[in-house]
């Protein structure tokens, strides 16, 4: 889609934002389309989240993408919710259409399962158990998506169980709440365990998981990519597990928001990860 006489602008919201790296791989999108164009990290405080959004169409915006703590309390302000955000209870993707309405959608799913498949492309929803750490956000959007590509038994383990169960009531399918204490031994014959919480990020406490019981086959990932290797990708790196950290999520996420904000379907490159990891 061509853009004539148009400086194409979009962002992100949260609070904070300057440590975000979208702003990088988007303005590299910018430039590899050869378009006038920014991406910008927007600070917005909280409770100030309305009038944000509201002033992304008189200000020209094509839309934007949301970050903590943004992404539930936009379901009370846009116009329209997809329904993957709908189910998910949250938006990650604001888009500002023509008659300047606002669209909220979710791609933290489609992220997640093309990082993963980015990096190990035969991989299999149905090969194995899968067990999930935490219950947030990024827990919804990982089993939502692994159900929906076919997952056969979902582990779910979080500190506080009620949260887990709530997700599992949300979703059913094959996922199965599970005691915080049992997570240890609930990595024996796992094929992929994914860590859904922020423990491992710079700033944050590591994540407390002893991989003892989990088979040498499975694959281990985090969605954290602040450091791109985490405490727990390390030991499993270490023990002979394949891994994959954060970082895909984020640079393939972003993908779905551009074909909705300016009809491109961008690439994910070794060039822009190489230039994104090497600020991590």
């Amino acid at each position: 889609m061509s853009h004539p006489d148009q400086f194409l602008l979009a962002g992100v919201m949260g609070w904070p934002v300057m440590h975000s790296r979208s702003p990088m791989l988007h303005n590299y999108w910018f430039e590899q389309h050869k378009l006038a164009g920014r991406y910008l990290p927007l600070a917005i405080e909280p409770g100030k989240l309305g009038p944000a959004l509201r002033s992304l169409a008189p200000l020209g915006f094509s839309g934007c993408n949301l970050t903590i703590p943004h992404k539930e309390k936009a379901l009370e302000i846009v116009d329209e919710i997809a329904p993957t955000a709908k189910k998910m209870g949250a938006i990650s993707c604001v888009t500002v259409r023509k008659d300047s309405t606002l669209l909220g959608s979710n791609n933290d799913g489609y992220g997640y399962i093309h990082a993963l498949l980015d990096a190990f492309p035969g991989w299999k929803a149905d090969a194995g158990p899968i067990v999930v750490i935490g219950s947030g956000g990024g827990a919804r959007a990982v089993t939502m998506i692994l159900s929906e590509r076919g997952a056969k038994e979902i582990r779910l383990f979080n500190r506080t169980l009620t949260r887990s169960q709530t997700l599992q009531r949300d979703f059913g399918g094959p996922i199965t709440a599970l005691p915080w204490d049992e997570r240890h031994n609930g990595l024996e014959g796992a094929a992929l365990v994914v860590n859904t919480t922020s423990q491992g990020m710079v700033g944050q406490g590591n994540l407390d998981l002893k991989l003892d019981k989990l088979p040498k086959t499975a694959i281990v990932s985090d969605i954290v990519y602040i450091p791109k290797e985490t405490p727990l990708l390390a030991a499993a790196r270490a023990r002979g597990n394949r891994t994959v950290n954060g970082l895909g999520m984020l640079l393939h996420q972003a993908r779905p928001a551009w074909e909705a904000w300016f009809g491109i379907s961008p690439k994910v490159t070794p060039e822009m990860r190489a230039m994104i990891e090497a600020t991590l």
